[in-house]
């Protein structure tokens, strides 16, 4: 299970170091672990900011959502709860995170690995710096930009494709948890707080929908691709047609 500082469970999350307290110290979000001075913060802490910052969006106030939390635990099981949780945190990618050194990365990447570079792929969500070292979140995207720039991809077109994935891909799970939103969870109403019931059925969505989103993203780039190739072959060709002739 990953861990996360306050500031990186903000990014995560997408709020603010300020909010993540004020949350803990109404009693929100759990303590953190303390590893000395350094509070650290793991998966089932971000499934749950997550949460709150999406009820937050959706209108619910601080004081609704202290209440749902309070009604699950006090008043429906708690396992239930607990499993709906479990079931929000584990990492949508089986992928286990990579360190590399600074200095690795620039012994590997050299030129590339410049401020501006580094805040690009910081802003991405795909690596995080940790002192010294970067945490890579998913190995195969960075396998996938060596292979790019040792095909002679320039660095500058492997951040800006790696950009354009990730917004289409981001925009791809907002369409599917939109369709979540709009047709299950909406009809319940603004008031609605799931009874013991309603959160197995939750979680049972919420386990269905990992490899559901992932193989239907996999089939759907496997027909575009299928689509998209040869037109790419028949331009290289006719390419290289011309440059025989002339």
């Amino acid at each position: 299970m990953a861990e996360y500082r306050v500031g990186d469970l903000a990014n995560q999350a997408g709020t603010s170091v300020r909010n993540v307290r004020a949350y803990q110290d109404r009693g929100l979000l759990p303590a953190p672990t303390r590893r000395g001075r350094v509070a650290m913060y793991d998966d089932a802490h971000l499934a749950r900011l997550r949460l709150i910052v999406q009820l937050l969006e959706r209108g619910y106030t601080l004081a609704q959502i202290e209440e749902m939390i309070e009604t699950w635990q006090q008043g429906r099981d708690l396992g239930d709860l607990m499993g709906l949780e479990d079931a929000l945190s584990q990492p949508w990618s089986e992928e286990t995170p990579e360190r590399i050194t600074v200095t690795q990365a620039r012994k590997e990447f050299g030129r590339l690995i410049t401020p501006a570079n580094v805040k690009r792929v910081l802003a991405m969500g795909v690596a995080t710096r940790r002192g010294a070292h970067f945490e890579v979140f998913s190995p195969q995207l960075l396998q996938a930009g060596r292979e790019l720039l040792a095909a002679g991809v320039p660095p500058e077109q492997v951040l800006s494709l790696a950009e354009a994935l990730i917004e289409h891909t981001d925009a791809v799970a907002t369409l599917f948890l939109d369709t979540i939103r709009r047709d299950v969870v909406d009809p319940r109403g603004e008031d609605w707080v799931p009874d013991a019931a309603e959160i197995s059925d939750l979680t049972d969505l919420v386990k269905r929908l990992r490899p559901l989103a992932q193989s239907a993203v996999t089939a759907s780039l496997a027909l575009s691709m299928s689509r998209a190739f040869p037109e790419f072959l028949e331009e290289l060709a006719q390419h290289l047609r011309e440059r025989h002739e002339s």
